[in-house]
């Protein structure tokens, strides 16, 4: 094996292979009723990342959002979740960098994706549009990692 090819296995390596949509779900348990009176519905969102290795240097990272929308009386207006996913490359990466792009890039790069489905399930709901924010993963990472090292210092 020649240097440079040696080298250029070395190199750290990111590609999309794919992004699509793994999972989706909407449900408006209170219609036709909720479309009676205008609302001012309280949203909740829930916002989960998990990834799995499909073969060394591939993987799979799902970014899960899971959005309940409830009236005054607390009555459930809709519910919408999406599962969506990419196939990623990555390798050539230590553990921790491979650890960041897993739960931190990733994610990011499903997010907008994830958000335009979610708005559209509401819509086709005949609900009115919900334009997500942006999420910063990089924060959530870092939280999530900080408390891991808490966790771990307390049981030792």
């Amino acid at each position: 094996m020649s240097e440079a090819t040696a080298a250029s296995d070395q190199q750290p390596k990111f590609a999309i292979q794919r992004i699509y949509l793994k999972d989706v779900s909407f449900e408006s348990p209170s219609s036709p009723d909720s479309f009676r009176s205008a609302p001012k519905p309280s949203v909740n969102l829930d916002l989960n990342a998990r990834h799995v290795a499909i073969e060394a240097g591939l993987w799979e990272v799902i970014l899960s959002l899971t959005l309940t929308a409830k009236d005054d009386s607390d009555k459930t207006l809709y519910l919408a979740e999406v599962q969506q996913a990419g196939i990623f490359v990555i390798d050539g990466l230590d553990e921790a960098a491979k650890d960041h792009m897993l739960a931190s890039f990733c994610p990011n790069i499903l997010f907008p994706y994830a958000r335009e489905n979610i708005d559209s399930l509401i819509i086709k709901g005949s609900f009115p549009p919900l334009m997500l924010a942006p999420v910063n993963f990089d924060a959530l990472y870092e939280q999530a990692k900080l408390a891991r090292e808490r966790e771990a210092a307390s049981v030792q």
